[in-house]
C-alpha cells in the first residue's frame, strides 16, 4: 500500500491557469506528472499503484479560504484526503478553523512564503494553539521555494522550537523538514515530537543524508510523500524502497505511519 501525503490539485477550471502560473514562477524549475486536476491525479494513482493521496490546498489571501474549502469538500473521499485552507494571518482565522472542522478535514496546508509570514512569529502562536485544540494535523511547507529569495520563512531550526513549543500538537514538516536544508534539518530537527513529510527530499536530497536523517528520526514518524505533480510519486516510491532501511519501515514510510497519523 501507498499513500502519498502531500499532493496538489485544482477544479478542472482553474488547473490550466494554475499549473502554467506555477510553472512561469517557478522559473521551469519542475516537470509536472499529472495536468493537476482530480481526474488527472487519480488516473495517475490508479497507473501507478497509489492508494491514497492527502491534497493540500493553499489560500493565498483570505478571500480564498471559503471558495477553497468549499471544493475541497467534493473531492474529498476515501482516496483523495483533502486537508483545508486558512490563512492565519487575519482577524478571520478562527471561523476559517471552525469551517475545516465542520467539513470534516483532518488538517491545514499552511505555506510562508506564500502567505507571508514567519512559521515561529509569535502573533501566529494563537492559531496554531486554537487547530492543534480541536485535534488538526497542520502541514507546513519548509524551507527553499522557487518563487522565495532567502532567508526564508521557516527552516528546520524555527520548526524546532515549534515542536518544543506545542510539544503533543499534530505537526508535520514538508520537504524532510527544510527543502535544501537538510544538513540543519540532521542537527536541529530530527528526534523532535514531529512527522517529517519525504516530498521532493527523495529526489534532491543526498541519498546518505536521506537514509541518515530517516533512520534517526524513526520511521513512526516519517510519511511518504511526492509534492505531486512536481515530483513523481512512482520514483518516489521506488526511492524509498531501494534505501537501506528494514522492510517494516519502508511498510511504516509507505503507508503505515500516515494511517496512524490521519485514523484510517
Amino acid at each position: 500500500m501507498i499513500i502519498d501525503f502531500h499532493t496538489h490539485i485544482f477544479n478542472d477550471e482553474l488547473a490550466p491557469k494554475a499549473r502554467a502560473a506555477l510553472i512561469k514562477n517557478s522559473h521551469g524549475a519542475y516537470r509536472h506528472c499529472t495536468d493537476m486536476t482530480r481526474n488527472g491525479l487519480l488516473s495517475y494513482m490508479n497507473a501507478h499503484g497509489i492508494d491514497k493521496s492527502v491534497v493540500l490546498s493553499i489560500a493565498t489571501k483570505p478571500s480564498q479560504v471559503a471558495k477553497i474549502n468549499a471544493w475541497a469538500s467534493t473531492v474529498n473521499d476515501d482516496r483523495l484526503i483533502t486537508f483545508g485552507a486558512a490563512y492565519p494571518m487575519w482577524e478571520g482565522w478562527k471561523a476559517d478553523v471552525d469551517d475545516v472542522v465542520a467539513r470534516g478535514f483532518k488538517g491545514i496546508k499552511l505555506h510562508p512564503e506564500y502567505q507571508k509570514f514567519t512559521v515561529d512569529d509569535e502573533s501566529v502562536f494563537p492559531f496554531y494553539e486554537y487547530a492543534f485544540s480541536k485535534g488538526l494535523i497542520i502541514l507546513w511547507h519548509a524551507g527553499y521555494d522557487p518563487i522565495g529569495t532567502p532567508p526564508y520563512r521557516s527552516n528546520p531550526r524555527r520548526f524546532a522550537a515549534l515542536a518544543d513549543r506545542f510539544d503533543g500538537g499534530k505537526m508535520v514538516i514538508a520537504h524532510l523538514g527544510g527543502q535544501e536544508q537538510w544538513v540543519e534539518t540532521s542537527e536541529y530537527l530530527v528526534g523532535k515530537n514531529v512527522y517529517m513529510d519525504t516530498s521532493m527530499a527523495t529526489k534532491y536530497c543526498p541519498k546518505d543524508l536521506f537514509e541518515y536523517i530517516v533512520t534517526r528520526h524513526g520511521a513512526d514518524r516519517i510519511l511518504f510523500a511526492s509534492d505531486s505533480p512536481w515530483s513523481d510519486t512512482a520514483e518516489a516510491a521506488e526511492m524509498i524502497r531501494s534505501c537501506a532501511f528494514t522492510e517494516e519501515d519502508k511498510e511504516k514510510i509507505l503507508h503505515g505511519t500516515a494511517e496512524k497519523l490521519l485514523g484510517i
